[in-house]
C-alpha cells in the first residue's frame, strides 16, 4: 500500500510545497549560475528510471559546458566547476530542480540514485538481480546515499539499492531522509574520491574499471 500508493502522493504534495518554499532560493541560484558562466542554468542528462527507462534528469549546471565529455568524475579539485557551482554542490541546491522529475513522475524523493545511460554500465549489463534496484523509481536520495554517498563502489551501491526495494518502508524512507539533511548540513561523503564503477561482469571474465 505505501509502496504503491502513499510513496507517490507523500512524494508529490512534498515536492509541491518544497518548490514553493525554495522558489527564492532557486531564483537567486538561477541568476548566479547564469552570471557566473555561460552557457544554459539547467543541466539535463539521460538517466535510468522506473523499469529501466530512459528520462531527462534536470539539475542546475555546476559546471562548464561539455565538461562531461572529459570524464564522470569530479572532486572539489576539478578545473570545470565553476565558482558558483561549488558552493551550490556544496550545499545540494543544484538537486533541487529534481522536485520537477518527481512531480512528472520520473522521480522519488528516496530511492535508488539514478545512474547514467552509460555508467558504471549499461542497461543491459546489468545482472538480473541488480536490475531489481529499478523496480522503484530513482530518488533525489537514498538508502545507498545515507551509507557512504559518492565513496562507494557501484557494485555495493547497487546491493545497498535491492535491499531497499526489499525493506522500503515509511519509516525507512523517514530515516533516510534526516540521515540525508544531517549529511548535507555536514558536508558529508560529498566528494569523489576516485574511480568507483568496476564492472566484474565483462564478458571475458575480467574487472573492467569504467573511468
Amino acid at each position: 500500500m505505501y509502496k504503491r500508493y502513499i510513496k507517490r502522493l507523500l512524494d508529490i504534495c512534498i515536492s509541491v510545497v518544497g518548490l514553493i518554499i525554495a522558489l527564492p532560493i532557486l531564483l537567486i541560484t538561477a541568476i548566479a549560475v547564469k552570471a557566473d558562466s555561460k552557457g544554459p542554468v539547467i543541466f539535463k542528462q539521460k538517466r535510468l528510471g522506473l523499469n529501466g527507462h530512459e528520462y531527462t534528469i534536470y539539475k542546475f549546471r555546476t559546471m562548464c559546458v561539455g565538461a562531461e565529455k572529459q570524464g564522470v568524475y569530479s572532486d572539489n579539485k576539478d578545473s570545470r566547476v565553476t565558482r558558483v557551482g561549488r558552493i551550490i554542490r556544496a550545499a545540494s541546491i543544484d538537486e533541487l530542480p529534481q522536485l520537477i522529475n518527481i512531480i512528472k513522475g520520473d522521480m522519488s524523493l528516496i530511492g535508488p540514485r539514478p545512474p547514467l545511460t552509460y555508467h558504471p554500465w549499461t542497461y543491459d549489463k546489468y545482472t538480473q538481480e541488480q536490475k531489481r534496484m529499478f523496480e522503484v523509481r530513482p530518488g533525489i536520495t537514498g538508502w545507498a546515499q545515507v551509507h557512504g554517498r559518492k565513496d562507494v563502489e557501484w557494485n555495493k551501491r547497487i546491493e545497498l539499492n535491492v535491499w531497499y526495494v526489499d525493506n522500503v518502508s515509511f519509516i525507512l524512507d523517514l530515516k533516510i531522509f534526516f540521515v540525508t539533511i544531517f549529511k548535507v548540513l555536514a558536508n558529508a561523503d560529498n566528494e569523489n574520491k576516485g574511480e568507483t564503477a568496476v564492472h566484474n561482469a565483462s564478458p571475458l571474465g575480467r574487472e573492467t574499471a569504467v573511468k
